[in-house]
C-alpha cells in the first residue's frame, strides 16, 4: 500500500467516524418553551407548531416531548385524511394512536414522550373540543428520516399472539385400554392356538385308525 493510498483511507475513515458521531438521537420539545397548549381565551394555539416543526430535523428513534396539560390531547396518525379532518372518528386502529399521561382530571400538567418509529410523514394534532383545537392551530406535520435507524429499545419484535389452550371438548382423548391388555394381533394368535388344541385329539384318533 502506497503512502497516498494509506492517507486516503485514513481520510475516508475520519469522515465516516465524524458523520456517525454527528448523528445521534434527539429529544424535540414541541413548541419549544411554549409547550403543547391551547389559548382558550383567544381561541388559538399557543404558538405556530407548523413553523416550529419546519426548523427541525427528525429521525427514527428521536422523541417528541409534549409539555402540555390534560386540556389537550396528543394524537399521532399516519393518515393524512384523519389529520385533515381533525378527528379520530373514522381512524383505523393501526394508523392512528392517542397518547396520554394517565391522568383524566381536567387542567393537570403532564409531559408526554412520543417516539418516532415510522419513516415518512407523521401527523400530530389535538382533537380536544371536538377538533376545534386542531382547526385553530394545534396540528403539525413532520417528515421522519431513517437516520441511525431504531435503537434496540424501540426495535423489539412483537410478542407472539396468544393461543388459548384447547377446551375439554376438543382435547385429545386418552388411549382406551382393552381388558386383558393384549393387542388385536395377539388376540388373533391366541384364538388360533385355542382352536388347534381342540382339534388335536380328533387328529390323533384319525391317525390311530389309519395305523390299525
Amino acid at each position: 500500500m502506497t503512502t497516498t493510498t494509506f492517507l486516503l483511507n485514513l481520510t475516508v475513515m475520519a469522515v465516516l467516524i465524524t458523520t456517525v458521531a454527528s448523528q445521534q438521537y434527539t429529544n424535540h420539545t414541541v413548541g419549544s418553551s411554549m409547550g403543547w397548549l391551547f389559548d382558550a381565551k383567544n381561541n388559538i394555539s399557543a404558538t405556530n407548531y407548523s413553523s416550529w416543526a419546519s426548523n427541525q430535523t427528525f429521525n427514527l428513534g428521536d422523541y417528541l416531548i409534549f409539555n402540555t396539560t390534560t386540556n389537550q390531547t396528543v394524537i399521532l396518525t399516519y393518515n393524512d385524511t384523519t389529520f385533515n379532518n381533525c378527528t379520530t372518528d373514522d381512524a383505523s386502529d393501526d394508523d392512528t394512536f392517542q397518547f396520554s399521561g394517565g391522568n383524566s382530571e381536567f387542567g393537570k400538567s403532564l409531559t408526554i414522550a412520543v417516539p418516532l418509529t415510522v419513516v415518512g410523514p407523521n401527523f400530530f394534532f389535538s382533537d380536544a373540543e371536538d377538533g376545534i383545537q386542531c382547526q385553530r392551530g394545534m396540528a403539525f406535520q413532520i417528515l421522519v428520516n431513517h437516520g441511525l435507524g431504531l435503537p434496540p429499545s424501540l426495535n423489539q419484535p412483537p410478542p407472539p399472539p396468544y393461543v388459548a389452550p384447547p377446551s375439554p371438548d376438543t382435547a385429545q382423548s386418552p388411549p382406551v385400554t382393552i381388558a386383558g391388555g393384549s393387542p388385536s394381533l395377539d388376540n388373533g394368535a391366541s384364538s388360533r392356538l385355542i382352536n388347534l388344541r381342540f382339534l388335536l385329539p380328533s387328529l390323533l384318533l384319525c391317525l390311530a385308525s389309519v395305523l390299525v
